[in-house]
């Protein structure tokens, strides 16, 4: 970007320069089709302007009942707005409403969605690569673990206990048995367990993953692709929400361990979703495989489908049929501007992972809090110091909810995240364990903006703990 055009800011700050790059979104694509020459839109399509106005100021209306995703205060969940890039590539994408199942569905953006899937493979560092988007890393696993039912007849599939929960879904939905393994006190898949169960032979397919939803725990890929090989299994990556760190994992002080992701290139499958760290908006998911020839597993015939070229049609190497162009036309645009090198969306995550690593110290010299476990990417877990896990839990429940609570300029926005009482112990923190299962405090840091944020969240995560001790039940 010429430096004397100004900058397009991401969030509300950007929101007048984006009003305009999307007004010439639809110019551009309207200059377009009118070169097939003009005709009258039929009327049953025809609505009353005043009453689609009032229609749009009731949408808006309804959707302020949202949390605010974009606001560093927020700390929630994994959620965040797209780039305002994503934005403009989508807009301009759907307004042809182009489908990348067959290239004549949507030629222009099957390209982009080549070009962005060589990107991604490139990151992974794959020496080569068969893979395509999808509409949510659910069914980029589906399709991953469908091919290891595929390989692997009548095997397991074996995963961490704090994996995905999607992993068992879908291992009952393709009819193959799952099975979780036990994980370590840093809530990563435990070796020792895994070779027990490997050593059974009932197991085709190990899922690693490279930041667990839960805990952002990061699996120690490379030695489980070693025992994977040495027992006959394959090996898939679950990178759907930490995948995109393999752009910091150079062991700095603000980066990440860089051994597991060199591993991933060693895998089978990969998955990532870059409607997460990808700064895309739902759904956009992504499956990648290291040994092209898997597409056999896909093979199909659709006689209305695959006729424009003799090149490779993606639907001819994926479970779903129609998929938007809108999606690849998105991360195309996105990658254009932050492509996927450290300097560029790696200069997005490194904020997020200070930030973790900011509040964590915060945490660890706080007489109110204490860390369950130290964040491995940029997610931070902890909970109210008190006696009994009946007591951390209804702590950790007033700070979520009287947090949300205060007027907007004041709210604060955390998750809570399901322990037991052996949870605790095994990280090395005693407290009495009076009922089966109680919540403590979770925090998703993935905007950059949070890390200047940290200092007054913890400020108020703090002050909410220590005054629940007047608010009790009823």
């Amino acid at each position: 970007m010429d430096r004397n055009e100004g900058v397009l800011h991401a969030g509300p700050a950007g929101f007048a320069e984006l009003a305009a790059v999307l007004g010439d979104a639809v110019r551009e694509v309207g200059a377009w089709m009118a070169e097939y020459g003009g005709y009258h839109p039929h009327p049953s399509q025809d609505v009353p302007l005043a009453r689609f106005r009032e229609a749009t100021a009731d949408l808006h209306r309804r959707l302020r009942d949202n949390y605010p995703f974009f606001h560093p205060r927020y700390a929630g969940q994994m959620l965040k707005p797209p780039h305002p890039a994503a934005v403009a590539g989508y807009l301009s994408a759907m307004l042809i409403n182009p489908n990348n199942h067959a290239l004549d569905g949507g030629p222009a953006t099957a390209a982009m969605e080549k070009e962005v899937v060589a990107d991604l493979a490139a990151m992974f560092g794959l020496p080569q690569h068969l893979g395509h988007l999808t509409s949510s890393g659910t069914i980029a696993n589906l399709e991953a673990l469908f091919v290891a039912r595929e390989t692997h007849p009548g095997k397991a599939i074996a995963h961490s206990a704090d994996a995905h929960y999607t992993h068992g879904r879908m291992s009952h939905l393709l009819g193959v048995e799952a099975v979780p393994v036990a994980t370590t006190p840093a809530g990563t898949l435990d070796l020792t367990a895994l070779e027990d169960l490997l050593r059974t032979g009932r197991v085709g397919t190990v899922v690693a993953a490279t930041g667990t939803t839960g805990l952002g725990a990061v699996d120690p890929v490379g030695e489980i692709v070693a025992l994977a090989r040495r027992y006959g299994a394959r090996v898939h990556v679950d990178a759907a929400y930490g995948g995109f760190f393999r752009l910091i994992a150079d062991d700095t002080a603000d980066g990440v361990a860089s051994a597991p992701f060199r591993a991933i290139a060693d895998a089978d499958s990969v998955v990532i979703d870059p409607h997460k760290h990808g700064l895309q908006p739902y759904g956009c998911g992504a499956v990648l495989f290291r040994d092209p020839s898997v597409a056999r597993h896909y093979l199909h015939d659709s006689p209305y489908t695959y006729f424009t070229s003799d090149e490779l049609h993606l639907g001819e190497i994926s479970l779903e049929c129609s998929r938007a162009g809108a999606a690849a036309a998105a991360l195309w645009l996105t990658s254009q501007v932050l492509p996927l090198t450290p300097d560029g969306l790696g200069a997005v995550l490194r904020p997020g992972r200070r930030a973790a690593l900011a509040w964590a110290g915060l945490i660890g010299g706080s007489a109110e809090l204490a860390l369950f476990q130290p964040p491995q990417l940029d997610i931070v877990s902890c909970f109210p110091v008190r006696e009994s896990l009946s007591e951390i839990d209804r702590v950790s429940a007033h700070v979520l909810d009287a947090g949300m609570r205060r007027p907007p300029e004041e709210a604060v926005f955390v998750a809570t995240y399901t322990v037991t009482g052996a949870d605790l112990a095994r990280r090395g923190h005693t407290v009495r364990d009076d009922v089966p299962r109680g919540r403590i405090l979770r925090s998703v840091l993935m905007k950059p903006e949070n890390e200047a944020q940290v200092p007054d969240l913890h400020r108020e995560v703090v002050r909410l703990s220590s005054t629940a001790a007047d608010v009790r039940p009823g």
